[in-house]
């Protein structure tokens, strides 16, 4: 019987830039309890965009996206619910508007964070940062 040493697991890359990017991850996830968060975090990732990693860049950028189209969605949905008020039409379709507009925007959020913190931790880039949705990821709900 003999006795093979364990393996070695490699060690977890550490460039410069990889913790800024996970605090602006959980920063922004954070903004589901608190909104203050989310600016906290953009304000991070457009200080340190430029100054990280090419691959660790593109996570930024990402992050940078998905601050500022959440904040046009929330604007556009917030400027429907005004009209669908103003337009006297009866409140529970201006309510049921805003409630389903802000639980997809939510909804989008927490899965393009999902998708980075996945990504990020893998040590791989986001393939397209400039994407509207979750950053050029194959995302699929089966195993």
């Amino acid at each position: 019987m003999s006795l093979t040493p364990p393996e070695i697991a490699e060690p977890l890359v550490k460039e410069p830039g990889r913790g800024t990017a996970l605090i602006v991850y959980g920063l922004f996830l954070g903004s589901v309890m608190a909104v203050i968060t989310a600016p906290i975090g953009v304000t991070i990732a457009h200080l340190r965009r430029g100054r990280v990693a090419g691959w660790l860049d593109s996570h930024l950028r990402f992050q940078i996206r998905t601050f500022w189209l959440g904040l046009a969605g929330g604007g556009l949905g917030l400027g429907i619910w005004q009209l669908l008020g103003w337009l006297q039409l009866p409140a529970a379709t201006s309510w049921a508007f805003g409630y389903l507009f802000f639980t997809a925007c939510l909804v989008w959020m927490v899965g393009r964070c999902g998708v980075g913190l996945h990504r990020l931790l893998a040590n791989r880039p986001i393939a397209n940062p400039a994407s509207l949705a979750f950053g050029g990821a194959a995302v699929t709900l089966a195993g």
